[in-house]
């Protein structure tokens, strides 16, 4: 059975990224490196975000003015001279030598684009309320 070429140029998935913004918790809570948490109601306008199962988290979506873009950050290899020419000074003729003054550099490659921020703050009582007694939210 033959594929049918229409069908590889007519389907393409989307992907949506979201930056999750956990500034405004940033003095209120302390987050532990690596901690497990749950993301849910995504396609809700508040989101929860369960940390640790400990911490609970109500998120508003906030649109981006223009494009953001996200990166990753690694360690690059440091430069490395070679010695050209004889010095006296320089007992290593020929070979490849580092710079001692130079700063770490680092090799910034892009990960994604987004056109949503997700901010997050602490849930409070009343917005438990507020979520139960939305028309959404009851039995009819």
């Amino acid at each position: 059975m033959e594929k049918n070429k229409d069908d590889d140029y007519g389907e393409e998935e989307d992907s949506e990224y979201v930056l999750l913004d956990l500034e405004a918790v940033r003095g209120q809570i302390d987050i532990p490196p690596n901690a497990p948490y749950t993301l849910s109601d995504l396609d809700t306008m508040n989101p929860i975000l369960i940390i640790d199962k400990k911490v609970k988290l109500i998120g508003e979506y906030e649109e981006t003015i223009g494009t953001c873009f996200v990166f990753s950050e690694d360690e690059a290899s440091p430069v490395v001279h070679e010695e050209t020419g004889p010095s006296e000074a320089n007992l290593f003729s020929g070979k490849y030598i580092l710079d001692p003054n130079q700063a770490p550099r680092k090799q910034v490659k892009p990960v994604a684009r987004l056109q949503k921020i997700l901010k997050f703050r602490l849930l409070l009582d009343e917005d438990v309320q507020v979520e139960t007694n939305s028309p959404n939210n009851s039995i009819l």
